[in-house]
């Protein structure tokens, strides 16, 4: 049994996707099931898939004082602080705090190498990178939070997570202990991930991308469509200034040991996850009434959760995976989906399972086909990476007064 946590104040949120720019895009496309998904156009010789694509991010630019950043991860990250008023949400917890006492965790799985490809195709004198890319800075897996560190002006500890798709999951978990210990009192968590040929190429690779939109937990589901994203959370202590916030209850984690990129096909990683966040949060599975599932669209993972919640979760809890409207933003998803879990508590709406034509059999009466509206207390975002590395966050609506 574990400890229980002091549950956490979530007060800002924000997500950029294929979807749109911030909560009421995302919350638009969720409420009409429309898809951001589209035909792949990206890079000199584009496979052939569907991809989830964000608009404008060549022609974003970031200001002067950042230009040693600039590349397309962190324009993603530029645009996605620049939504839903998180930056004067984060100046106002700043003055607060303490620069100092604010910490950054933000999780990616490839970080700025987009940019480290072309420098690569246009070496000079074939050994030294084009005088235009010959920035140590972005040439790092750290490039994503040291820029947003010096965006948002804060000091405290800084950390990239990079555990595949969990990676921006788990950053919750790292934040509650920073919080927990004392060493600091607010964290902004999230992740970026862009599109880069490394990934696209890559998963081909592996026969795991989809020649077509991806149908998560569709008996003739293909395979994966690789999206890119952005999103930010900002994490408080529950007090008299922030009671009537959603709330993180709790955060779990694990590991399958099982293979690099084969999940555990009976779910015993996703499993210990799913309990230890249980455990922490001090919850039944009876209280659940959402899961964003991570429904991938992949053969093996998508048997395996619909497994797990046929095993675990009681006929009432309502499921679903909503990569079929945003593709699958790697290092971002735990981000995005536990944003789209806090829109899904705060408006009362269970997203349907976008994709899907024919359900696969083995998915139980839990799926949500279609959006379902009702009152929702307490939902869950799974997460589950490459390697067996696996989160799962538990969410609630705020017990007093209205959430925001």
């Amino acid at each position: 049994m574990r400890a229980s946590i002091l549950p956490l104040a979530v007060t800002a949120y924000t997500a950029t996707s294929a979807l749109g720019l911030g909560l009421d895009a995302h919350l638009d496309a969720l409420k009409q099931q429309r898809s951001g998904l589209r035909s792949n156009d990206f890079g000199d010789n584009p496979l052939a898939c569907w991809i989830g694509r964000v608009s404008g991010l060549e022609t974003t630019t970031l200001p002067a004082e950042y230009a040693q950043w600039d590349c397309r991860n962190n324009r993603l990250a530029w645009l996605g602080l620049n939504q839903d008023d998180f930056l004067a949400r984060v100046h106002t917890a700043r003055q607060r705090y303490g620069a100092t006492r604010i910490a950054l965790l933000l999780g990616t799985s490839t970080a700025s190498i987009r940019a480290t490809e072309e420098g690569y195709r246009r070496l000079e004198n074939d050994s030294q990178l084009p005088a235009d890319l010959r920035r140590q800075a972005i040439h790092t897996p750290h490039s994503l939070t040291a820029f947003v560190a010096a965006a948002l002006d804060i000091g405290g500890p800084c950390l990239t997570i990079s555990t595949a798709c969990s990676s921006s999951a788990k950053v919750f978990a790292g934040a509650e202990r920073l919080i927990r210990l004392g060493i600091v009192d607010a964290a902004v968590v999230g992740g970026v991930d862009s599109l880069c040929d490394s990934v696209l190429y890559g998963f081909n690779a592996l026969e795991l991308v989809s020649p077509e939109p991806c149908r998560p937990f569709d008996a003739g589901r293909r395979g994966i469509s690789i999206g890119e994203a952005a999103g930010f959370a900002l994490l408080e202590r529950v007090d008299a200034d922030t009671e009537t916030h959603l709330r993180l209850l709790g955060c779990g984690e694990s590991s399958d040991a099982h293979h690099m990129s084969t999940p555990d096909p009976e779910g015993i990683g996703a499993e210990l996850a799913l309990r230890d966040v249980l455990d922490r949060a001090g919850i039944d599975v009876s209280q659940v009434d959402y899961i964003n599932l991570h429904g991938t669209a992949s053969q093996k993972n998508d048997a395996m959760e619909a497994t797990l919640v046929a095993r675990l979760f009681p006929a009432s809890t309502r499921v679903s995976s909503t990569k079929g409207l945003t593709g699958h933003t790697l290092g971002a998803a735990g981000i995005v989906e536990a944003a789209i879990t806090l829109l899904a508590l705060h408006e009362g709406f269970v997203p349907g399972n976008a994709g899907a034509v024919t359900p696969d059999p083995a998915c139980t009466a839990h799926f949500a086909w279609q959006n379902e509206f009702r009152p929702m207390q307490i939902a869950l975002s799974h997460s589950f990476g490459f390697g067996g590395s696996n989160a799962c966050l538990a969410f609630a609506r705020a017990s007093t007064g209205s959430d925001v």
